[in-house]
């Protein structure tokens, strides 16, 4: 099942469900499907509370087909990301260096064990939304990567019984500000970054994530899903022309999608609405000659295949962006 999270006409937060391409709307699965969940929770804020929302949503959206509901083009409403702030569950686990190609190009071995690290709900921004280039980083980078949605607790889960708690995959862009993360290349010689992943991954809007979330009914990463990325600049030679970056396959992942949900939930339980974002592959701007990074004006797009896409410009920081109580 792929479910697509938007907002409807009179501007509510929904998800629906694709059919062929089409949009099954959340109100057409009440209305005609008879589904007793609210659409307007949203995605994660359903998997907390609804232990068989599967079951429920293929029944709705079989019934409401068959009761002639309408189907809509999804360009016709403006997309959510499938998990947001308000219904995510309560942690976004990060994954460092998990391709070794990736890890490679940036002088590194590969890690035995995953390098986690955390992201929080303020990053999480969907597609079409700005990513903003905040005022004291000049080095923002761009990271295509898997999404994994927790369906259900995890905690001290076995590799065997790991993907029994997966509820469906995203696309995310895991962006980064490589000054704020103390890459050599991102600074000016002599200067030191702060070496605050959580900082310099984990700032607003630094985690677009698409409108679809795919089912693993439908997808199996582990028989490789390519992941792409590209940067359309608004200026210089390249200006206008998609510009690949990192591009890769989800079959070279170090550490695949259970053995990472057993090794995280071994300490840290994970729950329903959780998000873990598992690494990007190799291109990232960062390592490149001479390095390349994100510019207000410029267009990122991420990536999944079998998943699809999410879209972001990049605009400066500004004053009127400021909030204090």
């Amino acid at each position: 099942m792929r479910l697509y999270a938007y907002r409807d006409r009179y501007g509510d937060e929904r998800f629906g469900v694709l059919v062929v391409g089409q949009l099954l709307t959340g109100s057409q699965l009440e209305k005609r499907g008879g589904l007793t969940i609210d659409t307007r929770l949203g995605i994660g804020a359903m998997l907390k509370l609804e232990p068989d929302w599967h079951a429920r949503l293929a029944r709705a959206a079989h019934k409401a087909i068959k009761a002639g509901a309408p189907l809509i083009n999804p360009d016709k409403r403006r997309p959510s990301a499938a998990i947001d702030a308000m219904d995510l569950g309560e942690k976004i686990v990060g994954i460092g260096l998990n391709y070794a190609d990736h890890a490679a190009e940036g002088g590194r071995v590969a890690p035995e064990r995953p390098l986690m690290f955390a992201k929080f709900g303020n990053a999480l921004v969907g597609d079409g939304d700005p990513v903003i280039r905040h005022q004291d980083t000049h080095a923002m980078d761009l990271e295509v990567e898997l999404g994994v949605v927790i369906g259900r607790r995890a905690r001290r889960v076995s590799v065997d019984r790991a993907m029994d708690c997966v509820a469906g995959y995203v696309v995310a862009n895991d962006i980064s500000a490589r000054d704020w993360q103390g890459n050599p290349q991102a600074l000016p010689e002599g200067k030191k970054g702060d070496g605050q992943w959580l900082r310099a991954k984990g700032a607003d809007t630094f985690l677009p994530v698409g409108p679809v979330m795919v089912t693993p009914d439908e997808l199996d990463p582990s028989v490789g899903l390519r992941l792409r990325s590209w940067r359309i600049p608004a200026e210089g030679p390249d200006a206008g022309t998609a510009v690949l970056m990192p591009d890769g396959n989800t079959a070279n992942m170090i550490h695949g999608v259970a053995a990472l949900i057993a090794m995280i939930s071994e300490s840290v339980t994970l729950e329903a609405g959780d998000l873990i974002v598992t690494g990007t592959p190799a291109g990232v701007g960062v390592f490149r000659d001479p390095p390349v990074f994100l510019q207000p004006g410029d267009i990122v797009r991420c990536e999944v295949e079998g998943i699809g896409t999410v879209t972001n410009p990049i605009i400066d920081w500004t004053e009127d962006q400021r909030f204090e109580a």
